[in-house]
């Protein structure tokens, strides 16, 4: 019996209008998070409430339809995005009212937004790419700040008498100089230095150009080759997976020789009966 059951809930897990319903509850609940932020009258507010109700035990019930279709149960709590989903749960379970943990609970309730990623396939795709292409970064980020340390060091020299404010030390430097690299206002810092030093524009183009252009196409870069490299692993475990379905099913020939042995076997019965 619970063999069947286990089947029934593998399949309701795997069905596609289940996970539309998970995506639509997920959406739904971000919804509700979103109007708790209003000042609501006092039905909405009870309205919320009882939505809130409803989500969690929507979740609870999900993670344990998921729980119990998994044939290894050990396996289900390795992948990080199950022990995600479950703590997310168990953490929404906490009352939001006359609780000490109540602010976790609003907190982790907000998180439940996060799950669309472990529902839809290409979003995991996509944040485990990135975070694999994290260490390819680091050294990107290692190159970039000793970029902005020597700039910095450079503009703290040559500015800080023009504007303290922006250029006293190369803490200070550093902040203007990411100020410079996001364009916020940064013209004003270039005409202000322009006027006592008018080559500064120099400083300024080298700087954007190796900061805000060349390391950031630096970092598409990375994550794009770390993608491709992804969805081609993905591609090849499908291929595999579908080549050994092909092999796993009879050809013609193996057919034709099983009825050539049933036939075998029915005439040697025959036979056996007649004598």
């Amino acid at each position: 019996m619970y063999e069947n059951i286990k089947k029934q809930l593998f399949q309701l897990k795997s069905n596609k209008i289940f996970e539309a319903l998970v995506v639509a509850v997920i959406i739904i609940s971000a919804l509700e998070i979103g109007a708790k932020t209003y000042e609501l009258p006092a039905f909405a507010n009870s309205l919320t409430y009882g939505l809130d109700l409803f989500i969690t035990l929507f979740f609870l019930i999900e993670i344990t339809i998921r729980f119990i279709a998994e044939d290894n149960k050990k396996a289900f709590f390795k992948d990080g995005w199950n022990v995600f989903d479950t703590l997310v749960v168990l953490v929404s379970l906490i009352p939001i009212n006359d609780s000490e943990l109540a602010l976790l609970a609003r907190l982790v309730r907000i998180f439940r937004v996060l799950r669309m990623i472990s529902i839809i396939p290409e979003l995991r795709t996509l944040i485990n790419s990135l975070l694999k292409a994290l260490p390819q970064m680091g050294y990107v980020v290692l190159l970039m700040f000793i970029i902005f340390y020597i700039y910095a060091a450079v503009g703290s020299y040559l500015f800080a008498d023009i504007n303290p404010f922006l250029w006293d030390n190369i803490a200070t430097s550093m902040l203007t100089l990411f100020r410079v690299m996001t364009f916020e206002d940064w013209t004003d810092i270039q005409y202000e230095t322009m006027e006592v030093y008018g080559w500064s524009w120099i400083y300024y183009m080298t700087f954007i150009f190796l900061t805000a252009f060349a390391f950031l196409n630096m970092v598409i870069g990375i994550v794009i080759n770390v993608m491709d490299k992804e969805g081609r692993k993905v591609e090849l475990g499908q291929e595999n997976e579908a080549q050994e379905l092909g092999d796993k099913e009879p050809s013609i020939t193996d057919l034709q020789q099983e009825i050539r042995e049933l036939k075998q076997l029915i005439l040697a019965q025959q036979d056996a009966e007649r004598r």
